[in-house]
């Protein structure tokens, strides 16, 4: 599903793996929607996820999650 958002960015749901994730995905955890501001390389290809509210999630090689990656347009 994608979408208009203010602004002139495009919105996409899209289902992100610890290879796929990008600063700035936005991922819904506990009902709330959670802005990625940073992430590291964990050991057998896991990442560990810093949110823009202090949230940390460890993502395993096979984790799969929706998430919401917004497009700017060039």
């Amino acid at each position: 599903m994608s979408a208009w958002a203010p602004g002139g960015a495009l919105v996409s749901s899209i289902e992100i793996t610890a290879a796929t994730v990008q600063r700035g995905d936005v991922i819904q955890l506990g009902g709330h929607a959670c802005r990625m501001g940073d992430l590291f390389q964990l050991p057998q290809g896991a990442k560990q996820l810093v949110f823009e509210s202090g949230e940390l999630l460890t993502m395993h090689a096979r984790t799969r999650l929706v998430a919401v990656r917004m497009l700017r347009r060039r």
